[in-house]
């Protein structure tokens, strides 16, 4: 009697097992398609403006120098007309030199991207962004930002 009870559950699971392998609602559903991702879409770290100092390739010192020992040559007359000149000549490059370098500064912000991939990428743009930090943006062709709606 237990042997034909044992045979009799063992039969009933078999049944159950190959009712549920026919069934299709009860199997895994399908994989559904992985959603789009975005490998250049991320958020705002930061939004930096970098201003640098151009470089003096001695042309502003020159002629600075050389206005400067002008118009110290003016000044004065004998010896203080010399030391005049000099002094003129060495404010007249220290100026040029200076002007010079602003005329040739960079000025540019840096935005700083977490992407969503964990990623962090930095763009740098001439004029001022239109993203702010926290803003959801896009990276398009690696050098521009494009505000995405959150």
């Amino acid at each position: 009697m237990k042997t034909a009870s044992v045979l009799i559950v063992v039969a009933l699971a078999w049944l159950a097992s190959a009712a549920l392998a026919q069934n299709t609602s009860t199997t895994a559903p399908s994989a559904a398609p992985a959603p789009d991702t975005c490998a250049t879409c991320g958020v705002v770290e930061s939004v930096r403006y970098i201003e640098k100092q151009g470089k003096g390739s001695g042309v502003g010192a020159i002629a600075g120098g050389v206005v400067g020992g002008v118009l110290g040559h003016q000044i004065g007359s004998g010896h203080g007309n010399t030391a005049a000149t000099i002094a003129g000549a060495g404010v007249g490059a220290y100026a040029g030199n200076q002007v010079e370098k602003n005329v040739k500064k960079k000025a540019y912000y840096v935005v700083s991207v977490r992407l969503d991939n964990g990623r962090r990428q930095s763009v740098t743009q001439g004029a001022r962004p239109g993203v702010r930090e926290g803003d959801r943006v896009k990276i398009v062709n690696g050098n521009r930002i494009a505000l995405l709606a959150n």
